[in-house]
């Protein structure tokens, strides 16, 4: 079973990436790939429980984010220093992540088959 980890890195509007790397990782999982998410910089903002992305204008794409697990996609990292950065606590995401550093991060990424950004 190949391994694959999806790296998120944009903020939750104004852009299309997020929802197409979830697609994707949903995708891949159907097909027996080992999947892994990390949300790392302002990417770790989509994880906020009572976000309305209809509002301005985008598809309702953050509740699939709890169907993560359906697709056995257990693997969630959310980087701590982001979190921190943003001003952030683990009882404001409205998913179950693991809050690591960035060292853990790296060994993931490491380990893994193949990395995408998006």
């Amino acid at each position: 079973m190949k391994s694959l980890v999806i790296i998120f890195r944009h903020a939750p509007l104004g852009t299309t990436s997020t929802r197409e790397g979830l697609d994707f990782a949903m995708l891949s999982a159907s097909f027996e790939q080992q999947v892994s998410i990390v949300f790392t910089n302002e990417a770790v903002l989509h994880l906020l429980a009572g976000q309305a992305p209809e509002q301005a204008g985008s598809k309702d794409y953050v509740s699939a984010f709890k169907a993560l697990s359906l697709y056995d996609i257990d693997t969630v990292l959310v980087c701590a220093e982001s979190m921190t950065t943003l001003g952030l606590q683990a009882d404001e995401l409205s998913i179950s992540a693991t809050i690591v550093a960035p060292q853990a991060i790296t060994d993931a990424l490491q380990a893994a088959d193949e990395v995408l950004v998006f």
